[in-house]
């Protein structure tokens, strides 16, 4: 390269019309903001980012989202979340009560970690939490029973969130052309 040129690069021309659906992020510990924000891009999705605190977003050429910022207090966000949600539109939740909502809005919702929720496997892990949590709050004579979060995000889970995310996005794309 001679001194002084830059190096272009190319960028994909947008798509002439928004997506049909949307994309809500129950953002306050979305480790996947970046990927969802290059996808958005992609299939010209507007993204709600909603949160209980102001979020910095990028300005990229294509990328439109609107940071929805809910009051502080237990699940705000989340019911924000539930009662603007319409069916197709696409939810990125860790959080099974609002998947919960979600899927019944007829929505698609999957984790930050690629995991699909549907009727069958929100229930499931429903009752798992809630037996769970039963089993925490009982008395074991001082045996704790072992508790601990996911394990860090790394390239995998990334990986498999997007090529979950595709998926609903197709899925999306056809639901809202059959119903045209």
């Amino acid at each position: 390269m001679a001194y002084g040129k830059k190096k272009i690069k190319r960028q994909r021309p947008l798509p002439s019309q928004p997506a049909p659906f949307r994309i809500y992020v129950d953002a306050d510990a979305c480790p996947v903001k970046p990927e969802i924000y290059r996808v958005a891009i992609r299939c010209a999705a507007t993204v709600y980012l909603v949160s209980n605190q102001f979020m910095r977003v990028p300005e990229q050429l294509g990328l439109s989202v609107k940071v929805i910022t809910v009051d502080s207090g237990e699940n705000i966000a989340d019911i924000w979340i539930a009662e603007h949600i319409r069916p197709h539109d696409i939810c990125v939740t860790s959080d099974l009560p609002l998947a919960a909502k979600c899927v019944d809005a007829q929505a698609y919702v999957l984790s930050p970690r690629g995991r699909e929720w549907n009727q069958d496997t929100v229930s499931a892990a429903l009752a798992k939490r809630d037996l769970m949590t039963s089993l925490r709050e009982q008395d074991w004579g001082g045996t704790e029973l072992p508790t601990g979060g996911p394990p860090p995000m790394n390239d995998r889970a990334r990986s498999q969130f997007l090529n979950t995310l595709d998926r609903l996005i197709t899925k999306a794309k056809k639901a809202h052309q059959a119903q045209s």
